[in-house]
């Protein structure tokens, strides 16, 4: 890891993504005593929101930060991953496979070593994922255990809210697999249930919990928007992929397993289908998104390892996948910039002269942001225009004038000419701004 981060960094850097930019400008914002949904609109989990306004207290806008801290993280969840596979006997020998596997796995794509809410939330669904194996060794009702898988599933969905959807996989598999009594599914949903709860408070706290309830379930229904193809992560992924599967074939028909290993390998399976579920709600499609699978992989990976290791075969794809995956990886996205480039953000003379102006954009095109900082509520241009095109009550439509009235941003990039709209909707806005060249706003 320490390696391959240098030779990352040093020869091949990429430039900061978009989603990247919009979390250090989100952490910035949080920082001036905003608070996110109140007068922040964006679809980043609340502590993952916290997480960010501390990097950015810590480090500014430092992209190489970014990257340090993920690979941490990224540590953490290979010896935590590793670690329990060991503990908990998933396999005939004692292995650090899993762990070789799952660093080289992380490599799949540049974006996937950085700092993003799925890094966050996943750490925290590792951790359930422990508890869960747990659950197939103890032959008996641990209270413990139960709790701390809710309370993390809990904590993933709190970084990054699609993954809410892990809590009927907790459920499903404690049930089926586990064998949960009622008891113990009670405590799941009130471990599940307990930071979820305090984040409520905090959002009441702070006059904020009619905006998070305006705007929670727009989270799940505006409009997905895609990064990458799905093609562009099956071309690299395509042998891990295959591997994978005869792994499975291969611990499924050859191999034998004990009832724990059987268990263990229900869960990873399901795992893998609600990882796959993840993506019908998620809305930006970006390949740092891919991280949940990695541990699930990593377990396939290693099946296939173990039973074909004194062949050529295995030691030639072990090699592909320790070695070639992240020289190929790199290579890969290297030869993609100009495909996506509305991912990448690349510095743009014709925005310098806006630097640490406060700005807002409506658009899809959030390049402005690397020169300004954000003075509006509408981060997440995509999420704002369903929230502000959906039905209103007077309330409602109180609370979005109070977000642009209190903020006020000194320019407003409207390409689209949604801005225009937003000013036939709050005629007030007519006066605040006048429009120098079509479709840049000044405020008077």
């Amino acid at each position: 890891m320490i390696v391959i981060t240098v030779i990352y960094l040093v020869f091949f850097p990429f430039s900061v993504t978009e989603p990247t930019l919009l979390w250090m400008v989100l952490g910035e914002r949080l920082n001036d005593g905003l608070i996110l949904y109140r007068d922040v609109i964006d679809d980043t989990g609340p502590l993952s929101a916290g997480f960010f306004s501390i990097m950015d207290w810590i480090f500014g806008r430092n992209q190489t930060a970014y990257e340090l801290v993920g690979r941490l993280i990224i540590l953490f969840q290979i010896f935590h991953w590793n670690s329990t596979l060991l503990r908990f006997r998933a396999f005939d020998e004692n292995t650090y496979l899993p762990a070789i596997i799952m660093a080289a796995l992380f490599h799949f794509s540049f974006d996937m070593l950085s700092l993003s809410p799925s890094l966050l939330g996943s750490t925290f669904l590792v951790l359930a994922l422990g508890q869960l194996f747990s659950q197939t060794v103890l032959q008996k009702e641990t209270s413990e255990s139960t709790l701390l898988i809710g309370i993390y599933g809990g904590l993933a969905a709190g970084f990054h809210l699609y993954f809410v959807i892990f809590l009927p996989y907790i459920l499903f598999t404690g049930i089926v697999i586990s064998g949960f009594s009622l008891r113990q599914i009670l405590l799941a949903l009130t471990g599940f249930m307990l930071p979820v709860v305090l984040m409520l408070v905090f959002y009441f706290w702070n006059n904020a919990l009619p905006d998070l309830m305006d705007i929670f379930p727009l989270l799940f229904t505006y409009p997905k928007y895609s990064y990458q193809s799905v093609i562009s992560w099956l071309i690299p992924a395509g042998i891990p992929i295959i591997l994978a599967a005869i792994g499975l074939f291969a611990s499924s028909f050859f191999r034998g397993a004990t009832i724990n290993q059987q268990k263990q390998k229900q869960l990873i399976v399901l795992w893998m289908i609600f990882s796959a579920l993840v993506f019908f709600i998620i809305k930006k499609q970006a390949s740092f998104q891919l991280v949940v699978f990695i541990p699930g992989f990593s377990y396939l990976l290693t099946h296939f390892f173990l039973h074909f290791k004194s062949t050529v075969v295995g030691k030639l794809a072990f090699y592909l996948i320790f070695l070639g995956l992240p020289v190929a990886g790199v290579m890969y996205w290297q030869s993609q910039t100009h495909n996506f480039h509305n991912y990448f953000v690349p510095e743009a003379t014709e925005f310098k002269d806006i630097r640490d102006k406060e700005i807002m954009v409506f658009g899809d095109d959030s390049h402005a942001y690397l020169y300004g900082k954000l003075g509006g509520p509408f981060l997440n241009f995509h999420l704002s225009k369903e929230y502000l095109r959906t039905e209103k009550s007077l309330e409602s439509k109180t609370r979005v004038y109070r977000k642009i009235n209190r903020q006020k941003p000194e320019i407003i990039f409207d390409p689209e000419g949604f801005f225009d709209e937003f000013m036939i909707e709050f005629p007030a806005t007519k006066s605040w701004y006048q429009e120098q060249q079509k479709g840049i706003y000044l405020l008077k």
